[in-house]
């Protein structure tokens, strides 16, 4: 199971890649057209001393606290595992990093295409590494579907950037707590820190489309408000199927795994047009996480339910 250091990764590279802002219809004050400046050298070479760091020394630590004992490469079919929900977290990880690395060269003056080039290759470099060392683990393995969702989180971004110029569809991530971890801790984790990263019963993604960039919206309509639809999974304390567990009087418990689909509003507050561009881009940072906000949730085991904010335990 792939599931602590992907989210790890996820996690990480939120808040070290500085901005996730979203500019559809363009946000006031972030210029989409090349600085005439040029590329800022003293941010540039800090960006490319910072990538480099972060990605060697990021490789160096997994492949020395995760990847100790190397078998002969082999690949590995997971694509059934936990309702396809890891597949989905790939997706949302590569769409991040390629944002994040995009703005960090924007940020640097670099012109845009360089920069959409540059982020989706550097989001590509990751993961890829990150499957090669799974292929010589004897754990796991070279994952076709985790490439393939790579390539796709990758493609969600740059075909974007590259055909439209903005970002009108973004992903997002949220969490909720959930009953399932206390039976098999050591899988799903025992604080809520490792849950968020191991459990994915709790985990929730979301494409989040800005309305104002996609309606025939007026002046007064607020540029902030994204509508998001989401999708997670539930019943789920093994990869494939549930092992055997019992509850504090020894009695076997069961739990039926299924999907859960959510339709739920949104903000985007690098959106604010009042923000300094700067600030924008540093508000944009926190913009992979789903506001907490009314939703619905439809599944085929519990049909349609309304959650006012925090979703309930299950």
């Amino acid at each position: 199971m792939k599931t602590p250091f992907r989210a790890v990764v996820l996690l990480l590279l939120t808040g070290l890649l500085l901005s996730q802002s979203v500019r559809a219809q363009p946000v006031p004050g972030i210029p989409t057209t090349p600085d005439p400046s040029g590329i800022n050298k003293g941010r540039f070479i800090g960006v490319v001393v910072s990538t480099a760091a972060f990605y060697t020394i990021t490789m160096l630590v997994l492949r020395k606290q995760w990847y100790k004992k190397r078998v002969p490469f082999h690949t590995f079919n997971d694509n059934r595992e936990w309702l396809q929900m890891d597949k989905v977290g790939h997706v949302a990880t590569a769409y991040c990093m390629s944002r994040g690395g995009y703005e960090l060269m924007r940020w640097s003056g670099v012109d845009e295409r360089a920069s959409i080039l540059t982020g989706g290759l550097l989001a590509l470099l990751f993961q890829t590494t990150l499957e090669v060392y799974d292929g010589h683990a004897k754990e796991w393995g070279f994952s076709n579907g985790d490439m393939l969702a790579n390539v796709a989180g990758t493609a969600l971004f740059m075909g974007q950037q590259f055909g439209a110029g903005q970002q009108v569809v973004s992903m997002k991530y949220g969490f909720r707590k959930t009953i399932f971890p206390p039976y098999r801790p050591n899988l799903l984790g025992k604080t809520t820190g490792q849950q968020m990263l191991k459990d994915y019963n709790g985990q929730q993604y979301w494409l989040s489309v800005n309305l104002a960039s996609v309606l025939p919206v007026g002046e007064r309509f607020p540029r902030w408000l994204n509508l998001d639809v989401g999708y997670s999974g539930s019943g789920m304390i093994g990869g494939h199927e549930n092992p055997v567990v019992v509850d504090a009087d020894g009695k076997e418990v069961k739990f039926t795994r299924y999907r859960q689909f959510f339709i739920s509003p949104d903000a985007d507050f690098s959106r604010i047009g009042t923000f300094s561009p700067s600030l924008q881009r540093f508000v944009g940072t926190v913009q992979f996480f789903k506001i907490p906000a009314p939703s619905l949730e439809f599944s085929r085991t519990k049909g349609l339910r309304f959650h006012p904010f925090i979703f309930p335990k299950e």
